[in-house]
């Protein structure tokens, strides 16, 4: 297996790399004839889409109100259950949940990195 920091280093210069020809993809779009017409024209669709949207939704009233709390319900019990979750496998125990027509349900899991506000000092180069 390849080392972690290799790894990651690799992924960082590909980024670098697609930022690069990212811009370039920008840049051509850009100098193309038509784009900015067309970007201006999805824009104020766009608008005009919210602006339906907003209007149905208030229309709905309370059953859009219910709507955007129990979205956020769900989204707070999906964390509880991730929480729940690791702690399960930290315990070392099997995570798994079944629905109503009992089909079984198993987590994945995903670890990401971020950076970190620790600033580098001399003696950690060293």
């Amino acid at each position: 297996m390849q080392d972690m920091q290799t790894v990651f280093n690799e992924i960082r210069e590909m980024k670098k790399e697609m930022k690069g020809i990212r811009e370039m993809y920008k840049d051509a779009l850009a100098q193309t004839d038509d784009y900015a017409e067309i970007v201006e024209k999805a824009k104020e669709l766009r608008d005009k889409k919210k602006q339906i949207e907003t209007r149905v939704q208030n229309a709905m009233g309370k059953s859009y109100e219910k709507y955007e709390d129990l979205k956020s319900e769900v989204a707070a019990n999906e964390e509880l259950l991730n929480d729940i979750a690791m702690t399960t496998l930290m315990d070392g125990k099997t995570v798994e949940v079944v629905d109503e027509f009992s089909n079984k349900y198993e987590p994945t899991y995903v670890v990401k990195f971020k950076k970190t506000n620790e600033i580098k000092t001399e003696e950690a180069n060293q």
